[in-house]
């Protein structure tokens, strides 16, 4: 089974990282890239990236004439998504674990972040009886 695993950060928490000191940045992404090599290394990782903040986003819409129609960032909200996996994995309870080990990514000081992870399963598609 595939899932996605989304990383969201608190809006407050916005570029908070690159604010931290040094060491606590490294070992952040230290523990990021050590899950990343964990799943390639089991052959469970599809893909896995990191997004830019918010402030960098652009919503857009479709024009009357299908045109694109851009309005900015996106609009106020607690949280956002800052980075996503792909697995797939045998089990839920396997990629439960999995997002509690990007979950607990260490943050300023050290301490695990305990970030919340959104798992959500890939569907192979739509039912037959929609196509």
């Amino acid at each position: 089974m595939k899932y996605i695993l989304m990383m969201s950060h608190k809006k407050a928490q916005t570029g908070g990282i690159m604010t931290w000191p040094q060491a606590d940045i490294q070992a952040h992404i230290g523990h990021m890239i050590g899950l990343n090599k964990e799943l390639t290394a089991s052959g469970e990782l599809v893909s896995a990236e990191g997004l830019a903040f918010p402030d960098q986003a652009i919503l857009v819409r479709a024009g009357k004439d299908g045109s694109p129609i851009t309005d900015g960032v996106f609009p106020e909200s607690k949280e956002f998504l800052a980075g996503y996996w792909i697995v797939e994995v045998d089990s839920t309870e396997r990629v439960c674990a999995i997002a509690a080990k990007a979950s607990a990514a260490p943050g300023q000081g050290g301490a695990p972040m305990n970030m919340a992870i959104e798992v959500r399963q890939i569907m192979s598609g739509p039912p037959e009886e929609f196509v």
